[in-house]
């Protein structure tokens, strides 16, 4: 992808732009958070998530099964025993622009409803880079200490974080119940001393102080980790038995009085204004803290209001992480690769001599699509001057979060005389099928579908990954091995490998890495998934635009796969109801609408899904409690200006009442709440009779007034 920005993106450069940050995210995860060995720093990956989402919100019907928006971290190592969060742990959105802060608060502002010139107090702290860790205490004793993870679920190192000296092992005046939240993290003098040390045992030596932290407290022996330096600073909390505080810096001061280390430079802003300033104090101090921070966290201070923001999939509304400038660097383009993926998108990708960027080896970068390589962008409008991109060219490698890494520029007074233009294949690498690209796309896709090895790999590898069946012991190189041999072909396949493959275990347990109980355990794993949930079922055919949010919402707007099912086939008739209920789901656009309609469309799609089925009990999904709710399983449209909440909370709370929130009136819609402003919808409704409340009506329905 080019130079070009979110809002001049078309939707084929979106398209392709999704394609590759999806990529590189994957990598950098497991990169950083399983191999304690990133790639690109924190700060890079933070701003490549950030351009991910704001393609999404501008692009919603684009974003892929496999969307970083919807993951945080990396699942936890099997090394350690697995700990579920009592409340998630998520990461934060980020920023890099003043004009990005200023939308963070104007955005909270919007979403609370406040005027512009009301008060509105922010903490403002440094961004530690380290480690995230969970501590559990119960009647002030310390219970248990995790890792993120991937949010969800972490690593139990109970055991290590018992050795650290700034982490209490009892409190006293705690609640009964309280976690703790903060960052694990080396200072400079004790990460150069340390690598000093591991130099005379001729031991491992650590790139920089976050990786060293990292590697210290994840160690399997918790006596290697009594005698590393680590440090940590109390932030934040999870589930608590009572109230810290009802203000974010009240309860900060709290964890102070308790034993925690807190961060000096923690400080109360009012406005933008004051939060631009506490970042530029704290950038200015950067280096003479004596330990690594990549950014200043903003966090709106009253608790109430931080309540009523609430969270998105993967973030929380009401934080920001305000980012420091990423770096540049130059080096010698060696070759062009071309990757072929699930939808059989042609991706080149720059391979590079390897070269240092902000403290990470970089070694490979994207190069978008054919367009990007020729110095084209939208509409054909000349990037870098015009300058196109050669094997043997002098790059500039770019680290930052337009796209991590990739190459911003070329010298040309360096290019090589035999350096010919890079043509682009129009077969594909892998299967020698024609490669075409459609009007209006920036990608070449390969045209043989699941004949091409590439498109049928990574879609089974989509199909065994954490959002979909997830089962244990048949990840990406399982099954990847499993294709190349036969064994496996789609989907179906997977449920028949113990009758095929099972008897006496002879051709699986002999496998290198395999043994006899390794080789049932897959196949029990394998058992326990034909029981699954609609939503994982949704997610896991890897269909176009359909991400892991878009599953859920089908599963539990059609309930169970025969609706859904039946729906998509008859909504192929786009002057069907079925189409206009699939188009009135909150969330689901025209793009989405179609690919899920085309993909049931086609007789090998379905007879492929049929011999999936016959091996699965595909479990209704799961209801809101509505117990009593006067509008569960009814259909609710939201239409004008609500005055008493923001949209995005009515919305929020007709769903957790068991309500169906629609962005359309039809036949199908039992109330539309309007409020002043309300145009064709109030209208609409009329026409069909469809129950017409005020917001006063509504709250007054919903025991809310």
């Amino acid at each position: 992808m080019s130079d070009i920005s979110v809002a001049e993106m078309s939707e084929a450069e979106a398209r392709d732009e999704l394609a590759r940050l999806s990529g590189i995210l994957a990598q950098a995860n497991t990169a950083y958070h399983v191999d304690d060995a990133p790639e690109i720093s924190d700060a890079d990956y933070d701003r490549l998530k950030r351009r991910n989402e704001a393609i999404e919100t501008r692009f919603p019907q684009l974003k892929r099964s496999d969307s970083p928006s919807e993951h945080v971290g990396a699942s936890p190592s099997d090394g350690f025993a697995k700990v579920t969060h009592a409340v998630r742990m998520l990461s934060l959105g980020n920023a890099f622009e003043v004009e990005e802060v200023a939308e963070f608060v104007a955005r909270v502002r919007r979403y609370l409803g406040l005027e512009p010139d009301s008060t509105l107090l922010f903490t403002a702290e440094p961004k530690i880079d380290g480690l995230s860790l969970s501590l559990r205490y119960e009647k002030g004793l310390l219970v248990q200490a995790a890792t993120r993870g991937d949010g969800a679920v972490g690593e139990n190192v109970t055991a290590n974080a018992r050795t650290v000296d700034d982490i209490p092992v009892r409190l006293d005046g705690a609640p009964d119940l309280i976690e703790v939240r903060g960052e694990v993290y080396m200072s400079h003098a004790d990460f150069a001393a340390l690598n000093e040390r591991q130099k005379v045992k001729g031991q491992k030596v650590f790139a920089n102080p976050r990786n060293a932290a990292a590697g210290s407290l994840r160690q399997l022996d918790a006596e290697v980790t009594r005698v590393r330096p680590l440090k940590f600073f109390a932030y934040a909390w999870g589930a608590l038995s009572e109230p810290l505080s009802d203000t974010q810096i009240g309860a900060i001061q709290r964890l102070e009085t308790l034993g925690f280390r807190t961060n000096p430079l923690t400080r109360l802003c009012n406005g933008k204004e004051e939060m631009l300033g506490h970042y530029a104090l704290i950038e200015g101090q950067r280096a003479t803290l004596g330990y690594d921070i990549d950014g200043v966290v903003y966090k709106v201070n009253d608790l109430g209001l931080q309540a009523r923001l609430g969270f998105r999939s993967t973030t929380p509304r009401w934080a920001l992480a305000h980012k420091f400038p990423a770096e540049l660097a130059w080096t010698r383009l060696e070759s062009i690769d071309i990757q072929v993926g699930r939808t059989g998108a042609l991706s080149p990708v720059a391979r590079l001599s390897p070269v240092t960027v902000g403290g990470v080896v970089v070694s490979n970068a994207t190069l978008h699509n054919e367009d990007y390589i020729a110095g084209r962008g939208s509409g054909g409008t000349p990037i870098r001057e015009g300058r196109d991109i050669r094997e043997g060219d002098w790059v500039q490698v770019y680290r930052a979060g337009d796209v991590i890494p990739k190459i911003a520029d070329v010298d040309l007074s360096r290019r090589p005389e035999t350096a010919a233009p890079y043509v682009f294949p129009t077969v594909c690498p892998e299967c020698g099928s024609d490669a075409i690209r459609e009007e209006g796309d920036a990608v070449r896709r390969c045209t043989s579908g699941l004949i091409c090895p590439a498109q049928a790999v990574e879609k089974l590898r989509h199909f065994v990954s954490r959002a979909a069946f997830d089962i244990e012991g048949l990840g990406a190189r399982q099954v990847e091995q499993f294709y190349l041999d036969g064994w496996i072909r789609e989907p179906a396949d997977i449920f028949d490998l113990r009758k095929n493959y099972g008897t006496g275990l002879q051709q699986l347990k002999n496998r290198e890495g395999w043994g006899e109980k390794s080789a049932l355990n897959l196949f029990a794993a394998i058992d326990d998934r034909r029981r699954i949930a609609l939503k994982r079922v949704i997610f896991g055919l890897g269909l176009r635009h359909v991400g892991e949010q878009a599953s859920t919402l089908l599963a539990r707007h059609y309930g169970t796969w025969d609706a859904f099912e039946n729906a998509m086939r008859a909504a192929a008739d786009t002057e069907s109801a079925a189409w206009n209920d699939l188009l009135a789901i909150d969330g689901v656009g025209k793009v989405m609408a179609q690919s899920l309609t085309s993909s049931f469309a086609q007789e090998a799609e379905r007879a492929s899904l049929k011999r999936l089925l016959a091996h699965l009990d595909v479990q209704e999904a799961e209801r809101p409690k509505t117990d009593g709710s006067p509008v569960a399983g009814k259909t609710v449209v939201f239409t004008g200006t609500l005055e008493r909440m923001t949209r995005a909370e009515a919305k929020a709370r007709a769903e957790q009442l068991g309500a169906k929130v629609a962005g359309s009136v039809s036949a199908r819609t039992d109330i539309l709440v309007a409020g002043p402003g309300a145009g064709s919808k109030e209208k609409k409704a009329q026409e069909l009779g469809v129950e017409i409340l005020d917001e006063d009506g509504w709250l007054t329905l919903i025991g809310q007034s």
